[in-house]
């Protein structure tokens, strides 16, 4: 009988493990219980709009290299674009100052000495704050390893920590926050260069990876809800999707590439992450302004990130919990007020739509980090994938797809 692996979930975890199996030629089965693939990683066509958007955006960086790994296995390389220097926009709405961040490319940041390529107001001896967080000891917080104040801390380290973590730093683990400074700003700009996905991200990771499975003869299975495991004293023995079950083969494997909440209701005693933190993302159908930056930080507004596309402009806000409660309507309206004020464009809202992601990633705090599971489980054929599993970064869609690496790696070394 044919050795399978059946992977539960079709977000990048699961995904990017399928396409590594796959890739070594094994016999994959990919179980989703959308109709759709792609998770909390995908594009879809919003009526309201006329208009293809991300159910959220996502910047990645060149130190990504799992990721870049991953585009380039499902010949989707070209889809992420960005400068080719490591450079930042940056404005602070309320004093309506802009700047450029420019991190030198090599590891040693001489930049920081170079007054044009640092945050204004700043000197070479505040950047030093940063190293208590690659020092911190381990289940220390970042308000615990560095001073949380000051002019660097809120144009600089408060709002990229915000987003990397989606979690507000001062309560968020060090050495998550550590663990990114150390493949990215650490590693010099070279490592730091802005990439986004040019056409969205289901153009980016999601179509060209479903199109390479089926190429190599990978069976994709939607509106497949797993409702349970049937498991002997060491092994997962059967899948119940309801009306169907699916006994696995004494070479079978099985890869859960599932949310925390939905694994905890599948595998007996896991211990997961339990806490999380929510994103809103809005959306808006309006050609953006001539020289407009493909990024830009905004500092001191509700709006944090804005990103523009050819169609859009579309504006992400992390440890957005006090929000999900707003009326969309109100929401739409104040944050379009600051991009209007940004970018020079009129006052009268376009059309718009906001996405709001209550559950977008785990909280990034030291408890959190220590209830994050290995790949391996203790049933010898049961593996675990997921931002959520023990990456060593956050929740991000570098650390989604190293965990279906891993899964992957495991569980064929386990066959």
């Amino acid at each position: 009988m044919t050795q399978t692996f059946h992977i539960v979930g079709a977000g990048l975890a699961g995904l990017s493990c399928a396409i590594r199996l796959a890739g070594e030629g094994r016999r994959v089965v990919l179980h989703e219980a959308a109709r759709m693939a792609g998770g909390r990683c995908r594009s879809y066509y919003d009526s309201s709009l006329d208009l293809v958007i991300d159910n959220g955006n996502h910047l990645l960086l060149s130190g990504n290299r799992a990721a870049r790994d991953y585009a380039r296995r499902i010949g989707a390389a070209d889809e992420l674009v960005g400068p080719q220097d490591c450079v930042f926009d940056f404005l602070d709405t309320k004093s309506g100052e802009r700047w450029r961040l420019r991190p030198n490319l090599s590891r040693l940041p001489w930049w920081i000495f170079a007054q044009d390529r640092r945050v204004p107001g700043t000197t070479a001896r505040d950047y030093l704050g940063a190293l208590g967080i690659l020092r911190a000891r381990g289940g220390a917080t970042i308000a615990e390893a560095m001073e949380c104040s000051g002019l660097l801390y809120e144009r600089l380290w408060g709002p990229v920590l915000l987003s990397a973590l989606n979690t507000d730093p001062r309560e968020a683990s060090a050495g998550l926050a550590a663990a990114v400074l150390r493949e990215t700003l650490a590693a010099g700009g070279a490592a730091c260069r802005p990439l986004v996905a040019r056409r969205g991200l289901g153009s980016a990771f999601i179509e060209p990876a479903l199109a390479t499975l089926r190429a190599k003869g990978a069976e994709l299975r939607y509106g497949a809800r797993l409702r349970g495991i049937e498991f002997s004293d060491d092994r997962a023995e059967r899948l119940n999707f309801g009306e169907e079950t699916i006994d696995l083969g004494a070479s079978d494997s099985l890869v859960l590439a599932t949310p925390p909440w939905a694994a905890q209701e599948l595998m007996p005693g896991l211990e997961a992450p339990d806490d999380f933190r929510g994103i809103v993302n809005a959306h808006f159908k309006i050609a953006p302004p001539t020289g407009q930056p493909l990024l830009l930080g905004m500092v001191g507004s509700l709006s944090e990130w804005l990103f523009a596309f050819d169609d859009r402009l579309s504006v992400t806000i992390s440890g957005a919990d006090r929000l999900m409660d707003e009326p969309r309507e109100s929401l739409a309206a104040r944050i379009w007020a600051e991009v209007a004020v940004a970018t020079g464009l009129p006052a009268e809202l376009p059309p718009w739509q906001i996405v709001k992601e209550k559950r977008a990633t785990f909280a990034a705090t030291p408890r959190q980090q220590a209830r994050r599971p290995k790949a391996e489980t203790r049933w010898r054929n049961l593996f675990l994938a997921g931002d959520w599993t023990a990456t060593g970064l956050p929740a991000t869609i570098e650390g989604a797809i190293r965990s279906g690496y891993e899964a992957a790696r495991s569980a064929a070394r386990g066959a």
